[in-house]
C-alpha cells in the first residue's frame, strides 16, 4: 500500500511539472539580476546602437528610462542619443542646459558640422553645466545615470559624457518635531546628503572642516560622509570609523540606525552608545568638541561618535541661555532620569519589604489607598507601566491630533476608571504618571528608550529581594555602562577614569569665561 500511494505521489509530482503554470511562465520572463561583475566586464563600443543596447540590457525594461535621438550638426550624419531617467532629473534643466547648446546654439557660435560639435563637447566648451565629464567605462557611466544624470551617446566615440542634471523633489528646511527649541537656530536635517552637509559648512568656514564620502550597500549604493575638524579630532578615531564604515556589507542603508547598530562595541547592550541629533547646530558643538559627524543620504539624522553617556543627558540649549539657570536644568535633568528608572521599583520595594521607613502618616495613608486592591503592588505597577506604554505607543503612531487625544484622555480616563473599581490605588497612579512625565525629561530619544526598557527587570528586582535586590540591579547597571567603550572611548568618561578637568560641563555648566581652554594649553 505504502509503494502504491508513493507510486501515485511520484505520478502527480511529474504530472504537475509538465503541466502549464501561468504564474511560472510570466517569472521565466522576469530577467536574473545583474551582478557588479557582470557591468565591470562590459565594454564600450563606437557603434551608437551597440552602446544603446548594453545600457538597455543591464536596466532591463524601465518604464522612465527614457532615449532621445537626434542628430548633431546641420548636415544630419551623426547621431547621437540622451538617455536619462525622467523621475531623477528636471525636465527644464536638461532642455535648457543640455538639448539647447546641442541643437540651437552650436550653429549661432559657428559649429555647422557634426565633427566639430563633438570636438566642442570634448573641450568642455559648449554645454553650459559645469559637471560634466567623459567616461570611457560603463560601469561608471551607469552609477551616474542611477544618480539623476543624463548619458550623452554619440556615434563614432567609444566615451560617454555624463551631464549632471538632477532635479528630483526633496523635503524643505523645517524646525525639528524631535528635537523642539526655545532659543536657538530653528533648521533641522533633511534627507538629501548635500543639502545637510551645506548646513553644517554654513556654521564652520574653516579649511579644516573635512568631509570624507564614501558608499555603503550593495545594492543601494548609499552615500555616507564623514565629518570632522583638522586639529581637534582624534586621528585614531578618524581611522577607526572610516575602517569600521569601508568593512560594512549589505545590501542597503534605509536609515542612519542601520549603521549605528552595526558600528556599535556592544550589540547587545541595551545603552546608546552613538549619539544622533537632527539639529545641525548639536552637530557642529559635537564637532568643535573634536567629535566626528557621520550623515547618511535618505536620513535627517547625523550619527556623533564617539557618544560617552554624559553627552547623551546635555542639549544645545544649554548654551544658549543663562549657566545658572542652565546648570539647574541639568541637575533636573539628572533628577528625572534617576526617578524614571527607580521610582517604580523603589515604591514597590518599600511598601512590601521596608514598610518601616516610611513615615506612620504616609504608612497610614498609603494603607488606607490600598485597602479593596486586590493586586500585590509588583502587579499593579506592572499592569499600570504596561498600560501607559500601550497609550504612548497608539499616540505615537497615530495621526498628531488624534493621537495627543487618545494619550491624554486615555490615560485620565483609564486612570481614574482603575482606581473607581478598586483594580489599583490612586498612589500607584500617581507613581506612573510621575516616572512617566520624568522620562519625556530625558533630552536622547534612545537613552529614553533604554530607561523604558530596564525598569521593568528593576520592579522584578525589587518585588523579588526589595531595596537590596534594587541596589544590586543599579549596580549591575553601572558595572556594564563602566565596561562599555564608544569607539575607544570610555562610555561613562570623564567620570571613567576620573579627568577632574573635564568635568566642568558634566554636572554644571561653568560660564563661558571657566570653560574655554587658554590657547595652546591641552587637557590632561
Amino acid at each position: 500500500m505504502l509503494k502504491y500511494l508513493q507510486r501515485l505521489a511520484r505520478y502527480w509530482r511529474h504530472r504537475a511539472e509538465d503541466m502549464p503554470n501561468p504564474l511560472l511562465n510570466k517569472t521565466r520572463r522576469v530577467r536574473r539580476a545583474v551582478t557588479a561583475q557582470e557591468i565591470a566586464a562590459l565594454k564600450t563600443s563606437a557603434d551608437l546602437e551597440y552602446n544603446l543596447g548594453l545600457i538597455k540590457k543591464v536596466l532591463g525594461e524601465s518604464s522612465d528610462l527614457q532615449v532621445r535621438r537626434f542628430y548633431l550638426g546641420q548636415e544630419k550624419v551623426l547621431p547621437a542619443a540622451l538617455l536619462f531617467l525622467e523621475s531623477m532629473l528636471e525636465g527644464r534643466l536638461m532642455d535648457e542646459h543640455v538639448l539647447r547648446p546641442l541643437l540651437y546654439d552650436a550653429p549661432v557660435i559657428g559649429l555647422h558640422t557634426g565633427q566639430e560639435v563633438l570636438l566642442a563637447l570634448q573641450r568642455n566648451s559648449l554645454l553650459t553645466r559645469s559637471q560634466s565629464r567623459w567616461l570611457a567605462e560603463l560601469a561608471p557611466a551607469l552609477d551616474e545615470l542611477l544618480r539623476g544624470s543624463a548619458l550623452l551617446l554619440v556615434e563614432g566615440e567609444m566615451r560617454l559624457l555624463s551631464v549632471e542634471i538632477k532635479g528630483y523633489q526633496v523635503r524643505a528646511i523645517q524646525e525639528s518635531e524631535k528635537e523642539p527649541v526655545v532659543r536657538g537656530p530653528r533648521d533641522a536635517f533633511v534627507e538629501h546628503l548635500q543639502t545637510n552637509i551645506s548646513l553644517v559648512r554654513r556654521r564652520i568656514h574653516s579649511p579644516n572642516l573635512q568631509v570624507e564620502k564614501m558608499e555603503i550597500g550593495r545594492v543601494s549604493q548609499n552615500g555616507v560622509v564623514i565629518l570632522y575638524i583638522r586639529g581637534l579630532c582624534d586621528p585614531q578615531l578618524v581611522c577607526y570609523v572610516r575602517q569600521r564604515l569601508q568593512s560594512v556589507t549589505v545590501d542597503a542603508i534605509q536609515e542612519s540606525y542601520y549603521l549605528e547598530e552595526l558600528l556599535q562595541d556592544s550589540i547587545l547592550s541595551p545603552f546608546p552608545q552613538l549619539g544622533n541629533t537632527e539639529r545641525p547646530d548639536r552637530a557642529v558643538a559635537a564637532l568643535l568638541e573634536g567629535r566626528l559627524v557621520i550623515l547618511t543620504d535618505n536620513s535627517p539624522q547625523a550619527l556623533i561618535a564617539p557618544g560617552e553617556f554624559f553627552s547623551l543627558l546635555e542639549t544645545s540649549e544649554d548654551y544658549n541661555q543663562n549657566y545658572l539657570f542652565a546648570t539647574f536644568v541639568r541637575f533636573l535633568r539628572y533628577a528625572a532620569f534617576a526617578v524614571s528608572l527607580v521610582l517604580p521599583s523603589f515604591y514597590i520595594a518599600t511598601t512590601t519589604y521596608h514598610q518601616e521607613m516610611i513615615p506612620s502618616k504616609l504608612l497610614l495613608s498609603i494603607i488606607s489607598a490600598r485597602q479593596g486592591v486586590p493586586f500585590p503592588a509588583l502587579v499593579e505597577a506592572l499592569t499600570m507601566e504596561l498600560m501607559f506604554e500601550i497609550l504612548r505607543e497608539a499616540g505615537v503612531r497615530l495621526p498628531r491630533p488624534v493621537g495627543q487625544a487618545v494619550s491624554i484622555v486615555g490615560a485620565l480616563v483609564i486612570g481614574q476608571a482603575s482606581v473607581q473599581a478598586g483594580l489599583v490605588s490612586a498612589l500607584m497612579v500617581i507613581v506612573v504618571a510621575f516616572t512617566g512625565i520624568a522620562s519625556f525629561s530625558v533630552p536622547h530619544f534612545s537613552l529614553g528608550q533604554t530607561v523604558r526598557i530596564l525598569r521593568f527587570p528593576l520592579m522584578l528586582t525589587a518585588a523579588l529581594l526589595g531595596l537590596f535586590g534594587v541596589m544590586c540591579f543599579i549596580l549591575v547597571i553601572l558595572l556594564h555602562m563602566a565596561s562599555l567603550q564608544s569607539f575607544g572611548v570610555p562610555y561613562l568618561a570623564p567620570a571613567a577614569p576620573l579627568r577632574a578637568a573635564s568635568l566642568r560641563d558634566v554636572l554644571v555648566r561653568l560660564p563661558g569665561s571657566g570653560m574655554h581652554r587658554p590657547a595652546g594649553r591641552e587637557e590632561r
